[in-house]
């Protein structure tokens, strides 16, 4: 909740007028509590997680070949009813996973100064943060991942569901056992706890990474997609070996970037699959069709 009862005030306390962006978020925010905005997190994850996927959704059924030379593993397909069934365990997650974890965590996210208050933090200052944002989690997302493939039993008990999907779709994204959640979530929100942000900037960073998780998930590499231009940024053919290989692979488990991969040894088998990846699907864009008798990547 706001400390201003009207703009007038909110703006001789800054000493400025207010941008349109501040009067936006002063207009919605003065009368709600901190915590209520806090759990916008939980609405915007599964507002974004429903509607972000169709588009993938729809090319996935119409199976057209103007798009299926960028499927990354043609051979498999699923239906509409399996598509929604992976939503609707998703969303049930997110009801007994998420929404207690919302609940638990908001007195830390508190403690360590997430303020909803004006000013608006300026461009500049939620660009970096976010920056830093996806760089800790990456880093933080690589050995908590690692450390779920490395431990049979971390794998067997609890990673084993978010790999059912070997070919990955977008719904599927969040599609994992609920400590998996809790796990890999402590890696997200690790960032606005070393560095604490605005409100805005916190919920922003939540769509984002949903977004991107989404977009490594969908089983496509489209050629135009904007994420290309982002150093050292995996993509959807970087995680898709990850998923095709499974129990069995010592690749890329960075959720994110690569360099972790680099760094530490574990991109050896998906840089020698990429390269059998970007011939084969040369060929098929020059004969115009898609073969679906052999997957794009073979086994380590």
């Amino acid at each position: 909740m706001l400390p201003f009862e009207s703009i007038e005030e909110a703006s001789m306390s800054l000493g400025r007028n207010l941008t349109f962006g501040e009067t936006l978020w002063f207009n919605y925010t003065a009368d709600k509590s901190d915590f209520y905005l806090y759990c916008h997190n939980t609405i915007f994850l599964i507002i974004f997680y429903s509607l972000v996927p169709l588009p993938m959704v729809m090319i996935e059924l119409l199976r057209s070949k103007k798009f299926e030379i960028y499927k990354i593993q043609p051979k498999t397909t699923l239906t509409l009813s399996e598509m929604m069934e992976c939503y609707r365990k998703v969303l049930i997650t997110f009801v007994f996973a998420v929404g207690p974890l919302q609940l638990i965590s908001y007195p830390i996210i508190e403690w360590v100064g997430i303020r909803t208050s004006l000013p608006l933090p300026s461009a500049s200052e939620v660009f970096w943060q976010l920056v830093v944002y996806f760089l800790v989690e990456d880093y933080a997302n690589y050995w908590l991942h690692r450390m779920l493939h490395h431990y049979k039993w971390g794998y067997d008990k609890i990673h084993r569901v978010h790999h059912e999907y070997v070919a990955p779709i977008s719904f599927a994204a969040p599609y994992a056992h609920w400590a998996e959640i809790i796990i890999l979530g402590l890696a997200s929100f690790l960032g606005p706890l070393l560095v604490p942000c605005h409100m805005f900037t916190f919920l922003l960073w939540f769509v984002l990474r949903q977004i991107e998780a989404i977009e490594t998930h969908s089983g496509y590499e489209f050629p135009w997609s904007p994420s290309k231009y982002i150093p050292f940024y995996g993509g959807a053919i970087y995680h898709d070996y990850h998923h095709f290989v499974g129990e069995s692979c010592h690749s890329n488990f960075a959720s994110v970037f690569t360099y972790c991969d680099y760094i530490y040894g574990t991109d050896k088998g998906y840089r020698y699959q990429k390269e059998v990846f970007e011939k084969r699907r040369e060929k098929l864009r020059m004969e115009e069709k898609v073969d679906g008798s052999a997957p794009l990547f073979k086994s380590e």
